[in-house]
């Protein structure tokens, strides 16, 4: 996998729109709609996610982190793989599994904002 990965169209919203560097874990967590134990457990599970740990433990992860998790989420949670076939998934083709992922929350993020303009019109 490539250590500069074009990854500012595989972020959250939440995420792409802010200039910070480093996004702690509660931050993250929340911007992909998971627990933080989750991200604790991709951790482990996932030997390229590498977040920055200061003195206390505290875990702060760059974008790339933030873009590698969100395909995990996307091969674990919508595609159903196991952490063994989404782990072969990125390896094999991280930027295509990546772009599928953004476009899968893009498409999802129209959805909800045409039935919030829906419900609108009632």
């Amino acid at each position: 996998m490539e250590e500069n990965l074009p990854i500012t169209d595989t972020l959250p919203e939440s995420i792409a729109e802010q200039e910070k560097i480093w996004y702690g874990i509660g931050e993250t967590a929340e911007a992909l709609g998971v627990p933080a134990s989750t991200l604790r457990f991709w951790e482990k599970e996932f030997d390229m996610i590498k977040p920055r740990k200061n003195k206390k433990g505290d875990r702060f992860y760059s974008k790339n982190d933030i873009a590698i998790l969100r395909t995990v989420q996307y091969l674990t949670k919508v595609k159903g793989y196991t952490i063994q076939g989404a782990k072969t998934a990125i390896k094999t083709n991280f930027m295509k599994e990546a772009e599928t992922a953004n476009i899968v929350n893009t498409l999802t993020q129209i959805r909800d904002k045409l039935l919030e303009i829906k419900t609108l019109l009632k």
